[in-house]
């Protein structure tokens, strides 16, 4: 995939004075963070070179809103510690906690962190909320800050690097209304309630469905889990089993609706949205499915953890980064699954392929 950088951003290429800083960024401090993933647009300040730079080794802080549930979880934790050990020179300490889905956790993670002494802690929020209060203690105590997977209530943080959710679900459901003809029913499963990607995926949805011929018989939380899912796709066929299509934002919660009406013994199986994970592509790819997938790349944890090197390296960085890689469709499919790996892998990767298969070998 072509890697973007702040030259190859045509907002990059306005004189820097318009971001707070005199001329503009040199060819040597253009970043590289992840593939697909540029600086965003709009009013965006340069973080000013050298206000947090530091000598090595580091000491890095991880916290994460929960290794529970989907398995992208568990990769964002692989692609960082993979990420860690391709720099073990520089970083001397790496601190990792996962929250399990408990907001009061995240905040006394961070503040643990905090306590470390860490010299810089990248955050995945399980809520808008829930590492605001640790973001600006740690701006107080001078440590940055780096936000991925989800937006904070807060603009206290230094860097935020973060996928285009509210695209995300606006590209799934004008693939259902395309699909559909613009008629016929439809599921609404979304993810985590409260979790901020899940209310830009809906919001991106909803402005299309708002718009649209379809009609939206159901909206449930899944919580990105298989098992609820299923359970809720059971009880909502048995109650009309007309629906022409279903709106998830998790494949997790994708295969729960496609084993629950296999098993009630639909005719025919709807279009139903989904992800970039590998054991949805694999029944999309043999089942001969008719699908889309929306990538959310586990690799925004390294991603993260790259804009912090450059934060403590001294180097110049925008405060926002977007995500958006374009979606996996029919087309295309081919391209991302891979049959040799387990159901468990999210595409794409950062991680090499002796790394995906000490991990996710078949």
């Amino acid at each position: 995939m072509k890697r973007r950088t702040f030259l190859q951003t045509g907002s990059a290429l306005i004189a820097a004075g318009a971001f707070g800083i005199p001329g503009i960024l040199r060819a040597e401090d253009t970043i590289t963070l992840l593939p697909d993933t540029w600086p965003s647009e709009g009013e965006n300040p340069v973080v000013d070179a050298g206000k947090f730079a530091k000598s090595g080794p580091w000491k890095i802080g991880h916290s994460h809103y929960g290794l529970a549930g989907s398995t992208h979880t568990y990769q964002t934790a692989f692609e960082a510690e993979y990420e860690i050990s391709r720099n073990k020179a520089r970083v001397g300490d790496y601190q990792f906690r996962s929250a399990d889905l408990n907001a009061s956790k995240q905040v006394a993670d961070i503040e643990d962190l905090i306590a470390q002494k860490v010299d810089a802690i990248i955050i995945a929020p399980l809520t808008t909320g829930s590492a605001v209060e640790g973001i600006r203690k740690a701006k107080a105590a001078g440590i940055p800050t780096v936000v991925y997977l989800g937006r904070v209530d807060t603009d206290e943080f230094t860097v935020q690097v973060q996928g285009d959710d509210f695209y995300f679900g606006r590209v799934m459901a004008q693939f259902l209304v395309d699909k559909l003809g613009n008629k016929g029913k439809v599921w609404v499963l979304r993810g985590v309630a409260g979790h901020p990607i899940d209310a830009d995926r809906y919001a991106g949805a909803m402005e299309v469905f708002s718009k649209s011929g379809l009609q939206i018989t159901s909206t449930q939380h899944g919580s990105w889990s298989y098992e609820d899912s299923k359970k809720i796709a059971e009880s909502l066929y048995l109650s009309d089993p007309d629906v022409a299509g279903v709106w998830t934002d998790g494949a997790n919660m994708s295969l729960g609706v496609l084993d629950a009406l296999q098993e009630a013994g639909a005719s025919t199986i709807p279009p139903i949205t989904g992800e970039a994970l590998n054991g949805w592509m694999r029944r999309w790819n043999d089942e001969k499915l008719s699908s889309i997938g929306p990538i959310c790349p586990p690799a925004l944890s390294t991603a993260a953890l790259r804009a912090a090197f450059a934060l403590l390296e001294g180097k110049p960085i925008q405060r926002n980064w977007t995500n958006r890689p374009k979606p996996i469709v029919d087309d295309n499919l081919a391209q991302f699954y891979r049959s040799d790996l387990t159901d468990a892998y999210w595409a794409p990767t950062e991680m090499p392929n002796e790394k995906l298969l000490e991990y996710f070998k078949a």
